[in-house]
């Protein structure tokens, strides 16, 4: 125990030397966080607010042009910048180009008559289905029909596009149901639809609730500081192998490892307070960044970090997390043969295992092909493990079958810096 007591103050006094090193440990984490929690959640409330540009050239003269307009503005995530009907689609890229907007709309000029020729055919469909006759009603080909024209800047990702085209359909919907409505009443009444009527049945919409599902009851939606302090703290505690895989290198290369071997002990006894100094690192780095997540973060307009209801839950998840960074970087040391190449490997090892454990991109967004290598990656089970917490509301009985993989891992990684000693002749 004195060895061990005498080894880790060793390393801690080495470790406070490297000023700048530990600076880093600990401002890289609060970087990450900050910055990418406040571009995720720019993201968030540009979808959830009024705020995307939108330019509308609406070339239709009749009703149904304008009631598309009327219903993309209730969509409620449109900045809608109006455009005259003479402005060609080449002034309107333009536009676009010099970043006016991100996203225009072009309304045909025949929309409104393609539009109540394709109500009535399937206004026709229907009275014959229902075995009612028909003969009034006034079809003509609307095969020819021009659609609305989306155009948007490449700068717009896919994701974005996607939401943009769902709004843009249901609101086409809603006016062509409306349309539909008006033949179908005219054909059964021979007249008009009452405003009334219209606007109960185009108004009267079942409302959508949007609940996350929880394992503690609760019904917080999770915001993107709930997303981004967990995962980027997982991404801190693993880019410690620059620090502690430079120090493995140099004490390999001045010599002391064989005068370790010369001494009443052995590397070991190095190797285990090396462990237990980085992750007592890796805790402080996590603490320091929930603690900015929790209090600084709602200053900076930020949303506030919730933790979980399972405080110890959150303790050993990093207490695990933080044990198998370290042992990486350990390992990574062990095998480098200069400190050059500890913080080479072990910087692009840990930005791959990031990109295929699910921090760049969502675990179930990934193509099926992914799947397997994204449960090699211990990245991957520390971000699910506090997910299950600070997400989905559960405790340390939840995220037991992700703990278990990862403990998986870093015993793995253990017999490997092992083997890794042994072989160079180092214990």
């Amino acid at each position: 125990m004195f060895k061990l007591r005498s080894t880790i103050l060793k390393d801690i006094r080495i470790l406070t030397r490297d000023k700048l090193g530990l600076v880093f440990m600990f401002v890289m984490p609060i970087v990450l966080a900050v910055v990418i929690t406040a571009v995720q959640n720019s993201t968030f409330e540009m979808l959830n607010t009024n705020t995307i540009p939108m330019l509308i050239c609406n070339r239709d003269t009749g009703d149904a042009g304008k009631q598309m307009q009327t219903a993309i503005t209730k969509v409620g995530m449109f900045d809608l910048r109006q455009v005259t009907p003479d402005v060609t689609d080449k002034e309107i890229a333009d536009r676009m180009h010099s970043k006016d907007a991100v996203i225009a709309i072009i309304i045909p000029a025949d929309f409104t008559q393609k539009l109540k020729s394709s109500a009535d055919q399937i206004a026709k469909k229907a009275l014959k289905n229902f075995g009612v006759p028909s003969d009034s009603l006034v079809i003509t080909d609307s095969s020819s029909i021009q659609p609305i024209t989306l155009l948007y800047h490449p700068v717009l990702q896919e994701s974005f596009r996607h939401s943009i085209q769902g709004a843009l359909k249901s609101s086409l919907q809603m006016v062509q149901n409306k349309e539909v409505l008006k033949s179908l009443y005219f054909s059964l009444n021979e007249s008009a639809l009452p405003d009334s009527l219209e606007n109960d049945l185009m108004n009267n919409q079942i409302a959508i609730n949007e609940i996350p599902i929880s394992r503690d009851g609760s019904r917080n939606i999770p915001n993107a500081s709930q997303h981004n302090v967990p995962a980027w703290t997982v991404f801190a505690m693993f880019f410690i192998v620059i620090s502690l895989g430079g120090s493995v290198v140099r004490e390999k290369l001045n010599g002391s490892f064989v005068r370790l071997k010369t001494l009443p002990t052995n590397y070991l006894v190095s190797l285990i307070s090396k462990q237990l100094t980085y992750l007592f690192v890796t805790v402080v780095q996590a603490a320091v960044v929930f603690s900015i997540g929790i209090w600084l973060f709602p200053s900076m307009g930020l949303p506030k970090l919730n933790l979980p209801a399972d405080i110890t839950g959150v303790v050993i998840v990093t207490l695990i997390c933080g044990w198998c960074a370290v042992s990486y970087a350990i390992m990574v040391g062990v095998f480098a043969k200069t400190q050059e190449q500890a913080n080479g490997i072990g910087a692009v090892s840990i930005v791959l295992m990031a990109a295929v454990g699910g921090l760049l991109v969502p675990g179930f967004a990934m193509p099926e092909s992914f799947q397997f290598v994204m449960k090699l990656s211990p990245l991957h089970w520390c971000l699910e493990a506090y997910y299950g917490l600070f997400l989905e509301g559960g405790k340390l009985k939840d995220v037991v079958l992700n703990i278990l993989p990862l403990l998986g891992i870093t015993f793995v990684i253990q017999l490997i810096t092992l083997y890794g000693l042994k072989r160079k002749n180092l214990i």
